[in-house]
């Protein structure tokens, strides 16, 4: 029996250091994606990158500051990021559908319910959603009001949409310890978290291991197993099939 997932994946596993798609990268997550509906899991898709797509479109160093510039990049680079998933979904025979959503979307009860009946309605019609945040419109300047590269969208997304698996796809193979050996699986207890590496940001994104942990936290206590995991590798096949290929929170009995 099929499951109902939310993937998300950060700007680094997709993005090369300029902030290009990397086309291997995007071709490999992709086929992925379409082989777990093949198996008869709906699929939701949060994926970064936009922002970092019109830094190099727009030939830029890194990712700027100033919340105006932000906004251009997302303008520019949202047309690039979804015209590069439309053609490698298409070769799959998969439609896709954009969604650009922001924090006022889910403050209000009206609002995240029909967020809820969009999203649902595509997956029923066979439909990918591609959810962002709405980088062009959101204001960066309200501190703590971003997505964190869209790790704690992706938990209002799974809550919302009642999922039963959460997959954050980043550049290592899950959650490593001191030594950075990958931790197989974090219990409810959390006591392994003293042994946690800390994770850093690259200039392309604004999330982090910090962002991750925090909205996995989040998705436990609601009752979703979480799995942290690397992007650049095929690893949702195996993670879904039960392989330990990333690291595993199982979500609290609610």
């Amino acid at each position: 029996m099929g499951m109902k997932v939310v993937v998300k994946v950060g700007t680094h596993a997709i993005a090369a250091k300029s902030g290009k798609p990397d086309h291997a990268a995007l071709r490999r997550l992709v086929s992925q994606l379409c082989e777990l509906r093949k198996q008869g899991h709906e699929i939701v898709f949060v994926s970064s990158g936009a922002v970092a797509a019109g830094v190099e479109a727009l030939g830029l160093k890194a990712r700027p500051t100033d919340v105006n510039d932000i906004q251009m990049c997302a303008a520019v680079g949202q047309a690039r990021f979804i015209y590069e998933y439309e053609k490698l979904f298409a070769a799959h025979s998969v439609k896709i559908g954009q969604c650009l959503l922001t924090h006022y979307d889910f403050e209000e009860r009206r609002r995240a319910q029909n967020v809820k009946k969009s999203l649902e309605h595509l997956v029923r019609a066979g439909i990918v959603p591609v959810v962002n945040e709405n980088d062009v419109v959101a204001d960066e300047e309200l501190k703590g009001q971003t997505f964190g590269d869209n790790d704690w969208l992706s938990f209002l997304i799974a809550k919302l949409v009642k999922a039963d698996s959460l997959v954050l796809l980043t550049t290592v193979d899950g959650l490593l310890d001191a030594k950075g050996k990958r931790i197989p699986e974090v219990d409810e207890s959390w006591n392994v978290m003293k042994l946690v590496r800390a994770g850093e940001k690259g200039k392309l994104s604004k999330g982090g291991m910090d962002s991750k942990l925090t909205a996995v936290k989040a998705a436990v206590a609601s009752g979703i197993d979480v799995y942290i995991a690397n992007g650049r590798k095929s690893v949702l096949v195996p993670l879904l099939a039960g392989k330990s290929v990333g690291t595993f929170f199982p979500g609290s009995a609610l």
